[in-house]
């Protein structure tokens, strides 16, 4: 029997590997979850400002609403949470990622508070329902994710990925979905870096995925903030099962392989038929569509990550 605990971080790559360190890092700058909510948040006002089908007579934009949530977005849950990064990490003489566990949590709390700030200015203008939702998310979450990491090192790059992901999945369903092609590919990155275990890049997509849905839709009703014209929320875990499910499959033959368990090659194939055959006989179209798109480059990923990622072990171990 395995469980589902911690994968040892040594001897993951050879640190002459020069070209797929640089390309990790690239990847993790540009998904630190400050910088990836300007461009995602960026689209999500884009599209809660739209009223109609563009190209046609009946289609307005709406730029007061567009300059005023993307301005509560760019402010709350970006400058100043990367500002305080930021400063904490110069302050501690550390890396830009905060990498020891103990010293997130003044930017945690501070995030907290950003959020929340944010959310409490976003109810009052009442500009928009879905962005007042959202942020209040990312404030619970990042609470949840502060206490997580006083035990626990959950990824906070690939929850900050996913949470904005998990919105425009409700926007637009399976075409938000494409951006939740990046995970696996954060996930690589992140353990390629040695910043996290498969576990812990995985649980945070996940995490991020679940949560921000469920709780999105909880908030509306509570709150009374009704949002029209979305995804509904069985679809949209659909979707997000269809981009998590092969990395889960793929981290859990990690944990297989790293005990020396054979054939885990066939295991990896029976799985992924199985896995689609489910989405073709009880998933909406939607998933499957995602599901079609996210097995692939789920794939691609364990095969650019090269013969000394653990996730290209598990596929090519017979």
């Amino acid at each position: 029997m395995f469980s589902l605990k911690d994968i040892n971080t040594e001897n993951r790559y050879d640190e002459n590997d020069e070209r797929r360190l640089k390309i990790a890092d690239t990847i993790s700058i540009f998904t630190n979850p400050p910088i990836i909510t300007i461009p995602l948040f960026l689209l999500i006002c884009i599209i809660l400002a739209c009223d109609g089908t563009p190209f046609t007579s009946g289609f307005s934009f709406d730029w007061n609403q567009f300059i005023i949530t993307e301005l509560i977005s760019l402010i709350f849950a970006s400058i100043l949470p990367m500002a305080i990064i930021l400063h904490w990490a110069r302050k501690l003489d550390t890396d830009k990622d905060i990498s020891n566990r103990e010293d997130r949590f003044i930017p945690l709390i501070v995030g907290v508070v950003s959020y929340l700030i944010g959310f409490i200015i976003a109810l009052t203008l009442g500009v928009s329902n879905f962005l007042t939702v959202l942020i209040l998310c990312y404030t619970v979450n990042t609470f949840i994710v502060m206490l997580i990491t006083s035990k626990w090192k959950i990824s906070i790059h690939t929850t900050g990925l996913t949470g904005p992901v998990a919105a425009l999945i409700m926007l637009l369903g399976p075409i938000g979905a494409i951006f939740g092609l990046i995970y696996p590919l954060l996930i690589w990155s992140r353990f390629t870096l040695k910043k996290h275990t498969m576990i812990q890049a995985i649980a945070g997509g996940v995490f991020g995925f679940v949560m921000t849905v469920v709780e999105a839709y909880l908030y509306m009703d509570i709150l009374n903030l009704p949002v029209y014209n979305l995804v509904p929320l069985g679809e949209c875990l659909w979707i997000i099962l269809a981009l998590i499910i092969v990395p889960i499959i793929l981290g859990i033959l990690t944990i297989l392989n790293e005990q020396k368990t054979r054939n885990t090659r066939r295991i990896f194939i029976i799985s992924c038929i199985l896995t689609v055959l489910f989405f073709i006989l009880f998933a909406p179209t939607s998933a499957l569509i995602s599901l079609i798109l996210a097995l692939p480059v789920t794939i691609l990923v364990a095969y650019f990550g090269g013969e000394n990622f653990t996730w290209h072990k598990a596929i090519k171990r017979s």
